[in-house]
């Protein structure tokens, strides 16, 4: 996949695997920003009932607008792909919310990641955030700065 085009966007590199399928970094050529791309495998796609579950998530992040939720940009199809375009947040997403699962963006914002399938080793970030917790630095507002 990395190197293929999908509609406008390039996929540059794979950040994970999930039950729902693959997520890969992506530039979008129209707007020039990288993104996130959550392909659905071609095997859910015949599978009514998981299309429809995709559909679904994408529809309830559409609906929420929150600075610590990443955002959805769109639902695609591209050559038989169909795919979820969404804010890009560098770290790892989870399968349940967890403290682990939360990600602070390098300006200080804390993300609430989507879905159930970015998965990445950053245990070393992970690290920090605990320790970060744990010291209380989140609690005074300055994340650790």
């Amino acid at each position: 996949m990395i190197g293929k085009t999908l509609a406008h966007y390039e996929v540059t590199e794979r950040i994970g695997a999930g039950g729902m399928g693959e997520v890969y970094r992506a530039h979008d050529t129209k707007l020039g920003r990288d993104v996130a791309l959550k392909l659905l495998p071609e095997s859910f796609a015949a599978d009514t009932e998981r299309l429809a579950r995709f559909e679904r998530e994408a529809k309830l992040l559409a609906g929420l607008n929150h600075t610590n939720i990443a955002a959805i940009y769109g639902v695609e199809e591209s050559d038989s792909q169909r795919f979820l375009v969404l804010e890009l947040v560098e770290g790892m997403v989870h399968r349940d919310l967890k403290p682990a699962n939360v990600m602070v963006s390098p300006d200080g914002t804390d993300k609430v990641l989507n879905g159930r399938l970015f998965v990445q080793e950053l245990d070393q970030l992970r690290l920090e955030q605990i320790g970060r917790r744990k010291s209380g630095a989140d609690r005074r507002g300055d994340h650790g700065r």
